[in-house]
């Protein structure tokens, strides 16, 4: 069934308007997320570090726990707005100091925190333990999954999250991404938010599509469609007549020719993309991916016989 969410970021950069103004900065980030919530959002993303970029200190004197007063208070407006919200902030558990988001439900409870996998040397050498799970978390409207920054550049946090079940991917940065999201967003088959400490923070789609940017404007919100799903157009594009004769608009499609796929989506309350996939035998481009191989290491094996 159709599964529309809006999603949102805040990116923009802090530290020369609140320098030292901590309480100043949350007030900020309260204003913006009323602004969401008038935006019609479900969930909002922060920045990298974002309370903490505005203190001097070093990690391990800025860290808080979770349950400290800068989550607390984020937690208060989540639950005000009726908001998910995405907080990065540096956090302490167990002695050690974790480039951390924590994601708090509309009822400003704490659903999950994602530590860093893959922190820069600098950050390493500051004091920031690397986290070892790349972190998906259940919602009331699908699967978030948690980036931060430098991850971006490593296979094995990206991947982990698809592997995991993420539908959108967060990631709160301290630079932009650019190419790079559309690029893991079109490879994993999922949206991407960015929320980053300038302008140009973006919401994209599983082909890469930018949907939304922010320029001068903070806040960049979008509604997507969850049950959506992105194929090849080998042994699928042949089901597409089958599909609209007996569906009609209560499915779309999307063409992306140019990378011989193209995405199916279900507008329908009593249909989702998994029905159309057990209906009509398509098959999703990970499972084209993996048959490809078998047939390729079955031919090789063919020639030692």
């Amino acid at each position: 069934m159709a599964r529309y969410v809006t999603v949102g970021s805040i990116s923009h950069d802090p530290r020369l308007p609140f320098k030292g103004n901590l309480a100043g900065l949350l007030d900020h980030a309260a204003h913006m997320l009323r602004r969401a919530a008038h935006y019609g959002a479900d969930i909002v993303s922060f920045p990298e570090t974002y309370p903490h970029l505005v203190l001097d200190g070093k990690p391990a004197d800025l860290a808080e726990p979770v349950s400290g007063p800068t989550i607390t208070r984020v937690a208060a407006e989540a639950r005000k707005n009726g908001l998910h919200v995405i907080m990065p902030l540096y956090t302490s558990e167990n002695g050690r100091v974790y480039n951390s988001s924590v994601l708090i439900s509309p009822k400003g409870d704490v659903i999950g925190v994602y530590h860093k996998m893959h922190p820069t040397i600098g950050e390493i050498e500051s004091g920031i333990t690397p986290g070892t799970q790349p972190s998906v978390f259940r919602t009331a409207f699908g699967k978030v999954g948690l980036a931060i920054c430098f991850d971006l550049n490593f296979p094995d946090a990206m991947r982990g999250l698809a592997d995991n079940g993420a539908e959108i991917i967060f990631f709160s940065s301290a630079y932009r991404g650019g190419l790079q999201l559309q690029i893991w967003a079109f490879e994993l088959g999922v949206y991407i938010v960015s929320a980053i400490l300038a302008e140009l923070g973006r919401i994209v789609d599983q082909s890469g599509s930018v949907l939304a940017e922010s320029t001068y404007e903070e806040l960049a919100a979008r509604r997507i469609n969850l049950d959506r799903r992105l194929l090849h157009m080998d042994y699928n594009w042949d089901k597409m007549d089958a599909m609209l004769e007996k569906y009609g608009a209560g499915i779309s499609f999307d063409y992306f020719t140019r990378e011989a796929c193209y995405a199916v989506a279900s507008e329908r309350d009593d249909l989702t993309v998994d029905d159309l996939i057990r209906e009509f035998g398509l098959e999703e481009r990970r499972a084209y991916w993996q048959r490809s191989n078998k047939v390729r290491a079955d031919a090789l094996a063919a020639l030692k016989d």
